[in-house]
């Protein structure tokens, strides 16, 4: 409780002063637009590359995917839980080494270039699969996209891929980029990764560092009656207690990604005229784990991962911390993703006696301080809720005897240390659950991937039954057998503990009343929000 009171006190005293030094003269923020004009949004960073072809993430996404488009997106309603894009069908083959993508025609590049089957085949072979964060695991074993005409484009893989995964990954890895703009060029530094050229309902106008991102209308976007609104505006706020004073003052409409503070949540809704939405985060769970460096001798004990996760009061991180806001994690697979998720996992109840006595079966007596042995910890800098839970973690390691030791960073510090330098004991990380266990779940216990890639197995664990389980899923094309395995990596990693899953979350949009069509889907922060619009 402590920790949320002093956050609380001081983001609102920053988020006053961060009012006053970000305002924009150049437009005007008040309710005043007519009806489908200028929706004005809070963002809280300011990614240096804007293509999600290259780097699939959430804060990429949240600009970027109203400008350039997937081949499909999540969906409540839809077969697959997908609503058609780029792509209007898809069909994998029996033998899964090949998918048959249909594409939408009549569709325009921003400017004015036909968007054909060539754009989709560039995308895969020389971005997706290459580059891509997320898109080199998915498209691993892509070796070829046939182009028999402009409207479809075939996908071949040399091993049998799942079209389980694949459609579960397609609106995180398939967003396609125009060729005519990147063929023969450094697709690292293409000036296009910045200032987007895509399919989408808005086009990108204009950025001011440190001030917005302009969006504008796109008046030959396919779906003719979209979009409704004629300019979105990411106003770039930081802080995230400047979100909810922009909010109140009506120089903004809307805040997604929790950008307005858990502990402010309660009394903002209670404004007349803010809605507060949970809705529309379903495909996007972030969860809270303890990243584990196994090169340290002691971490390397199974007894003492197990003490240390005894030790974690999951009930007092989601109340206090989350103030209700999560849910407990059993284990690397959420609750909301009843495809694969099993409840039958072993499970850590909070028990400080039962810690303290394998710690004292792992022969790591506490000394005349009642001290064990020191640890480094470097809590993630990306949230409140992560940092939180780096102090609130370092209390409970205490009441065991182990003395960790805090290293607060920025993110690149962070990334670089933990990622890279492997210079850290315990990590506090915040991935991404993302529909599939095979982006973003099996790249966090799998052995071998290469120093330097963020948000991965970077400390030293490595199982061979994992690994064999990971590898044999990703072939696997009977999707019941391929869901079966992916139990048994649940039952695996929650036994083994190379992390320590704690909590999983999804996110808060706080908007004015005007705003409508909010939270439609199960990724609506990060889709194109062609449908969304402003009352007059």
């Amino acid at each position: 409780m402590t920790i949320a009171t002093l956050s609380r006190r001081t983001l609102l005293q920053a988020g006053s002063a961060l009012l006053a030094s970000t305002a924009l003269p150049t437009f005007a923020f008040a309710q005043d637009a007519a009806s489908g004009g200028r929706l004005v949004v809070a963002a809280d960073s300011e990614p240096k590359n804007l293509n999600p072809a290259i780097v699939a993430s959430n804060g990429v996404f949240f600009v970027a995917s109203k400008v350039i488009e997937p081949l499909a997106e999540a969906s409540f309603e839809g077969k697959d839980g997908l609503a058609p894009r780029l792509a209007t069908s898809w069909e994998g083959s029996e033998d899964g080494k090949s998918v048959t993508f249909k594409l939408r025609e009549g569709v325009t590049w921003h400017d004015g270039k036909p968007f054909t089957s060539a754009d989709v085949a560039f995308s895969a072979l020389n971005i997706w699969k290459p580059l891509q964060n997320l898109g080199r695991l998915v498209f691993a074993s892509l070796e070829a996209v046939d182009t028999p005409d402009d409207a479809t484009a075939i996908f071949r893989f040399s091993k049998p891929t799942p079209l389980q995964l694949i459609r579960n990954a397609l609106p995180v890895v398939s967003s396609v980029v125009p060729k005519h703009l990147y063929e023969g060029t450094d697709i690292a530094t293409n000036p296009a990764n910045v200032k987007l050229v895509g399919t989408g309902p808005f086009k990108f106008a204009e950025y001011k560092p440190g001030e917005y991102y302009r969006l504008t209308k796109n008046e030959n976007y396919w779906n003719k009656g979209e979009p409704k609104l004629d300019e979105v505006i990411f106003r770039v706020l930081p802080d995230r207690a400047g979100a909810g004073a922009a909010l109140e003052a009506e120089e903004i409409q809307l805040a997604a990604f929790s950008a307005v503070p858990l502990t402010d949540l309660d009394r903002i809704s209670k404004v007349p005229g803010i809605k507060v939405i949970s809705k529309g985060y379903e495909a996007l769970t972030y969860q809270l784990v303890v990243e584990i460096n196994h090169r340290r001798k002691e971490l390397a004990d199974l007894k003492v991962r197990q003490a240390i996760a005894h030790a974690i009061d999951r009930k007092f991180v989601v109340d206090t911390i989350f103030l209700g806001y999560a849910a407990a994690s059993t284990g690397p697979v959420p609750k909301n993703a009843p495809e694969f998720y099993d409840a039958s996992v072993p499970t850590y109840d909070f028990d400080v006696d039962k810690a303290n006595a394998l710690l004292d079966e792992a022969g790591y007596k506490k000394d005349a301080n009642g001290t064990r042995f020191p640890l480094k910890l470097r809590p993630a800098p990306y949230f409140n809720e992560t940092k939180q839970f780096g102090a609130y973690l370092r209390q409970a390691l205490a009441a065991v005897g182990i003395d960790a030791q805090l290293v607060n960073a920025d993110s690149a510090a962070h990334q670089k240390a933990v990622y890279t330098d492997h210079d850290f004991d315990l990590a506090v990380a915040p991935p991404v659950f993302r529909g599939d266990p095979a982006i973003s779940t099996t790249i966090l216990v799998k052995s071998g991937t290469p120093a330097g890639v963020p948000f991965s197995n970077q400390g030293g664990y490595a199982n061979p039954q994992l690994d064999e389980i990971i590898a044999k899923a990703a072939e696997t094309v009977d999707t019941a057998a391929r869901t079966e395995l992916y139990k048994e990596f649940q039952k695996l990693v929650a036994t083994d503990l190379p992390l320590i899953n704690v909590t999983e979350w999804g996110f808060i949009t706080v908007a004015r009343d005007t705003v409508e069509n909010v939270s439609n889907n199960p990724r609506w922060a990060v889709s194109n929000w062609a449908d969304t619009a402003l009352q007059s």
